[in-house]
């Protein structure tokens, strides 16, 4: 049974890579780099008909109920290709957040449109201050005469919000926090979008003034469950961020061994055996943590959520560290816009902060780990 697992994960990796490959170039990412929304549609239209958009999504819903493994797999190769545009938000976020958190007319509704690649879909939770979901959200919901609801209020880091057709809202209610679908078009809703380091993720800050608005999660019981959703989302995210870091890791590699200066390749100078050394040591601990985790996570193991945990502290600091160590191995050419060491360091800049600071995930594991 295990060795069907790691040949159906292997050949996953191998479509994956073999499509991103064909269809997610350097060209490719920087031409997405270019685009209003950030990504190419054709490359989202190629993936969703390999059924990469439907890999978290149950088979009654139209996916393919892979797993977690299965899912690293292509975040792997997603994360070393430096993928751009909404395939976290709306194939990896929004189906665990609907799962866990909204009612199953809502998943029916828009899940098998997310497998099909026919739907972009987002989650608005932090507000100014927080990357989380806060523990006293200031975006509020109200009933509206009409039977419906309004929210007002301020989100932001929104993942693709500005190229979602629907985004979910965490807000509060007398009764609790809930989950509210929103529409693109809705009347109220301002969608900003924020200058961040990486340009290859988009995000944006929404403002909300009475703007309508359909209850799809129950308030009171939301807040556990989006804080479980979050942690799912958080096994993927560990597998791009090993990914890149193996990729720029081969890469300065690869420079190593055929920049020659003094007569030889600098790959032969013991200063720079020991950066590319390092570099690997890294980037293979990253790829084993979230290969682990990941397991974890599709076996239910109880150590898992510690084991996430301080894996994203690992793999968070374990990018930042070889991506930046790669543009020193470049050298001067490293440093220039045209080539893309710096988008690496950018990814890894703003995966090291999207669910999280190092920081907290090591008071998290603390927290796991202490009796």
């Amino acid at each position: 049974m295990v060795a069907a697992v790691d040949d159906e994960v292997a050949a996953l990796r191998a479509v994956t890579a073999d499509l991103l490959g064909k269809h997610c170039t350097q060209a490719h990412v920087r031409a997405a780099m270019a685009t209003e929304d950030g990504f190419d549609r054709d490359l989202w239209s190629h993936a969703a008909r390999t059924g990469l958009h439907g890999l978290l999504i149950a088979e009654e819903f139209g996916g393919a109920d892979a797993g977690h493994l299965a899912m690293g797999a292509v975040m792997e190769e997603m994360g070393a290709a430096l993928m751009g545009g909404p395939f976290l938000a709306t194939a990896v976020l929004t189906p665990h957040v609907l799962r866990l958190c909204a009612e199953v007319s809502e998943q029916q509704a828009v899940l098998p449109r997310i497998a099909s690649g026919h739907l972009v879909a987002t989650v608005a939770y932090a507000e100014p201050g927080t990357g989380v979901p806060p523990a006293c959200a200031t975006t509020t919901a109200a009933p509206a005469p009409s039977g419906a609801w309004t929210v007002t209020g301020e989100k932001t880091y929104v993942l693709d919000a500005g190229s979602a057709e629907v985004i979910y809202v965490y807000a509060a209610t007398p009764d609790g926090p809930g989950l509210f679908a929103v529409d693109r078009d809705a009347a109220g809703m301002t969608v900003q979008p924020l200058r961040t380091v990486d340009q290859t993720r988009r995000q944006s800050r929404i403002d909300f003034g009475d703007t309508p608005s359909r209850l799809v999660g129950a308030p009171g019981r939301v807040t556990a469950a989006l804080e479980q959703a979050l942690s799912l989302v958080a096994v993927a995210l560990l597998s791009e961020q090993a990914g890149g870091t193996r990729r720029a890791m081969q890469a300065a590699v690869d420079h190593a061994r055929t920049r020659f200066q003094f007569g030889r390749a600098i790959g032969s100078f013991q200063a720079v055996k020991h950066l590319c050394a390092d570099m690997l040591l890294e980037a293979e601990s990253a790829i084993s943590a979230a290969r682990h985790v990941a397991a974890a996570f599709d076996e239910g193991s109880p150590g898992a959520a510690a084991d996430l945990a301080l894996a994203q502290a690992y793999n968070a600091e374990a990018y930042l560290t070889v991506a930046a160590t790669a543009i020193q191995v470049h050298g001067g050419i490293g440093f220039t816009w045209e080539h893309p060491a710096h988008l690496y360091l950018r990814r890894a800049r703003t995966d090291a902060q999207l669910l999280g600071s190092p920081h907290e995930h090591r008071e998290t594991y603390l927290r796991l780990v202490q009796p």
